[in-house]
């Protein structure tokens, strides 16, 4: 199958590019500047290995449409690594993955390279209330793999915010069915900054609904479920515990399980 990665600045001109046979590996000693994007295309739906910064790493995902990525600056950059996206020279790998990875038993909410603009890559989420509208309270935060959980703010420390709305929902989409059976949460716990959930709701799309009880700690909170089949997910009526703090707020959200 013929992919594609290509880099384009502000004016939509192109910068780099290279195509591949199923796999592409590039190197590109450039420097980005605002309005970039990184862009990813393939001939059709399938599902990606994609390497395109060497501070988010791997990510397996299944692409739909073409993906771009708009190189984050300034306020936007700031729930990612400073060394990502970096000057000099970089590394990139796309592949097609073999359909036997897809079998395997993983976190399958996991998208290091979602973003609000995503629309061509899953797993992708949303959400109706982000604090303030800042990077370092974007759903996509709580997608990214990163977990440590005592402080917030600036990376490592970005989490999905609720701007105290006791009706902030997050959803997650798969972008096809998947089989899951386990669910974790990483509250943030920058105690006594925060508070944190008493309980809130995940509802699937198969329209089960299931209530999870959370204790005061930035730790995983491991919950299995019933194995379900869904192609999405979304997590509402979260309960503020009885604390003085007004902010509670989520580090990290896994979902585990395989593709059918």
């Amino acid at each position: 199958m013929k992919i594609k990665l290509e880099i384009y600045n502000a004016r939509n001109e192109l910068r780099v590019s290279k195509e591949g046979d199923d796999e592409l590996a590039m190197m590109w000693d450039g420097t980005y500047n605002d309005g970039d994007r990184i862009v990813v295309t393939a001939e059709k739906e399938c599902f990606l290995s994609l390497f395109l910064d060497e501070c988010l790493g791997y990510a397996n995902v299944l692409y739909k449409h073409p993906f771009s990525l708009a190189v984050p600056f300034v306020e936007k950059k700031t729930s990612y690594s400073p060394r990502s996206f970096a000057p000099g020279r970089k590394y990139y790998r796309v592949r097609v993955a073999d359909e036997r990875e897809k079998k395997n038993y993983r976190n399958l909410a996991a998208n290091p390279y979602d973003w609000h603009g995503n629309d061509g890559i899953f797993p992708h989420s949303m959400a109706n209330v982000e604090t303030r509208g800042e990077a370092v309270f974007a759903s996509r935060n709580a997608m990214d793999g990163i977990v440590v959980s005592d402080s917030h703010g600036w990376y490592p420390y970005a989490s999905w915010g609720i701007n105290r709305n006791p009706k902030a929902e997050m959803h997650i989409d798969f972008g096809r069915k998947v089989k899951i059976d386990r669910v974790v949460f990483y509250n943030r716990a920058d105690f006594p900054h925060d508070a944190w959930w008493d309980n809130g709701t995940v509802e699937f799309s198969d329209g089960t609904k299931e209530t999870f009880h959370f204790i005061k700690t930035g730790e995983a909170q491991i919950f299995p479920i019933a194995e379900k089949i869904v192609d999405s997910l979304t997590i509402k009526n979260l309960v503020k515990a009885d604390d003085p703090s007004p902010f509670p707020a989520l580090t990290q959200i896994e979902v585990w399980g395989s593709d059918i």
